[in-house]
């Protein structure tokens, strides 16, 4: 299976880069909106057969172009919401976010069992989003898209692709409507092909950063 994971468009709490997760969670800015609506021009060479959202408002409004152009209908799911920020949200300082995505790429890496403060943890986060994407390969849809959020797509294809680390995810933004494009399988294992327009090879890493979308903390942007 093919599989786009599409980050959502801005929003106000992109913006004011604060870490915000919890729901319904905030519509898009009118930049949000414009990068919406360019999201089917910009998939324009993609077959997509099924269409995913979650259940968080801002990945539901990028979507609705999309849906738009491709007649699919929005399959919304609650297991590729954002990462829970538990006691952080709605926080923006350099330690809130430090502890959010130091804990994000723990799971990454391994360490399921960790907690974000007052939050979920790595094994119910995994399997949360796992799920959905389990549900999506046992339709055969050829190609996937699913509208998520930052810090989830990168968690989850730093624990999941074989071809990628943390080192890599962390090191790498992933701007709003930004797309991740990975080829496999559940259970048999998933191998990302591009990052935001890069081909990816077939073992890569990078330096690592902090910020929940690449970038170092005091340049971080939100969820």
């Amino acid at each position: 299976m093919r599989l786009l994971l599409i980050r959502h468009g801005q929003t106000p709490s992109n913006v004011k880069r604060l870490l915000d997760t919890a729901a319904p969670g905030p519509a898009l800015t009118p930049l949000g909106q414009e990068q919406a609506a360019a999201l089917p021009d910009a998939l324009a060479d993609e077959t997509i057969d099924a269409l995913y959202a979650s259940s968080l408002l801002r990945t539901q409004l990028t979507a609705a172009p999309l849906a738009a152009r491709t007649g699919l209908e929005v399959r919304v799911r609650e297991g590729i919401r954002e990462l829970i920020a538990g006691d952080l949200e709605m926080r923006g300082d350099d330690e809130a976010v430090e502890t959010y995505m130091t804990t994000a790429f723990a799971w990454s890496a391994g360490d399921t069992g960790l907690r974000m403060p007052g939050g979920e943890s790595g094994a119910e986060a995994l399997r949360r989003y796992d799920a959905v994407v389990e549900e999506a390969a046992a339709t055969g849809a050829g190609t996937v898209a699913m509208v998520s959020h930052g810090a989830a797509i990168r968690m989850w294809a730093a624990a999941r692709a074989g071809n990628i680390d943390v080192r890599f995810a962390s090191a790498r933004e992933l701007r709003n409507t930004g797309v991740v494009i990975l080829s496999g399988a559940p259970g048999e294992g998933w191998r990302v092909l591009d990052w935001e327009g890069r081909a990816v090879a077939a073992q890569d890493s990078g330096s690592a950063a902090s910020g929940p979308a690449g970038e170092a903390v005091e340049g971080a942007e939100a969820p």
